[in-house]
């Protein structure tokens, strides 16, 4: 098995063949991240088949032709099937990048290592003594999971460390929604609903009752989001990204699949309360950003969107 340069053709080809792979990891997140290098590399067994794909950006060291190579929740690989051959896959990737001048290499492997549900959560928020979600006992621990963290141990690899939930620029943390169930068959809308609590169905219904209108923007209105956008990192007390960030991931995700991307506004009586982006790749689909006003909060268009 080897690993080279693969072309953009190629690398679509093999996200297209996953049920689904981290937006992070599709070629056009290279053009939104323009201020980086980009290549996509792929792992490439005797038959000549793309087994394994990667986007990797490379960020070069100042006044030095050396970069630090970067895979975001990637590569995109068999991780729990390799088990004790996983250094036959890094190690042909890791000589590629380092004859690219790479200094080092950051990657975030799609690896769910443990998992709590909705109710742990809310009863560790709850408990004074706990101050972060490690320190929760998980519900799961995937043993086969686990195995390869250690495994990445021993082949040399170190985890970063993290602050508030993030590693490497990327949330340690995600909350997972599932909208079908174990055999694959697609939630109806009142089983999802059955699955909040009460006080996020209170507020659906609310939003519902006060008139709030949910509908699906365009290119044209990716203004108007980041209107109200930098008006919830204000009050949030957050950085914002500039209007040219989103307009970019516009036109390059939804360039490589028209459906890529959308964008949810929702509007009260003709004003705009709160609106969302989604990005989606196969199956999974990824709530990026959101936002809201302060005014008109009562009626709910956080919860409607």
């Amino acid at each position: 098995m080897t690993v080279r340069t693969i072309t953009r053709e190629e690398h679509l080809d093999f996200v297209a063949s996953r049920p689904s792979v981290s937006f992070l990891q599709t070629p056009a997140w290279a053009q939104v991240k323009a201020e980086w290098g980009a290549e996509s590399v792929g792992w490439v067994d005797a038959s000549g088949a793309v087994v394994g794909a990667a986007l990797v950006l490379y960020r070069q060291v100042p006044k030095v032709k050396r970069f630090l190579a970067y895979l975001p929740e990637g590569p995109v690989l068999p991780w729990l099937e390799a088990g004790d051959d996983l250094g036959a896959w890094l190690a042909p990737l890791a000589a590629h990048l380092k004859a690219k001048k790479a200094f080092g290499i950051r990657m975030g492997p799609p690896v769910v290592t443990r998992r709590w549900h909705a109710a742990t959560v809310k009863a560790a928020v709850a408990d004074s003594a706990l101050g972060t979600l490690g320190e929760v006992p998980a519900d799961v621990n995937d043993a086969d999971a686990l195995a390869v963290a250690d495994r990445l141990n021993d082949l040399g690899w170190r985890r970063l460390a993290t602050e508030g939930g993030f590693s490497a620029g990327q949330p340690q943390y995600n909350f997972w929604l599932p909208l079908a169930d174990a055999d694959g068959t697609a939630l109806t809308e009142d089983q999802v609903l059955a699955g909040m609590n009460q006080l996020w169905r209170r507020n659906i219904r609310k939003a519902a009752k006060a008139g709030v209108e949910v509908t699906l923007g365009s290119r044209d209105d990716v203004e108007a989001f980041h209107r109200i956008y930098t008006e919830t990192a204000e009050r949030d007390h957050f950085t914002p990204r500039p209007l040219g960030y989103f307009l970019t991931m516009w036109d390059a995700l939804n360039a490589e699949d028209p459906d890529r991307m959308r964008l949810y506004l929702a509007h009260h009586e003709g004003d705009l309360v709160a609106a969302t982006t989604l990005v989606r790749v196969g199956t999974h689909a990824w709530y990026s950003y959101g936002a809201s006003t302060s005014a008109k909060r009562e009626v709910r268009g956080s919860n409607a969107v």
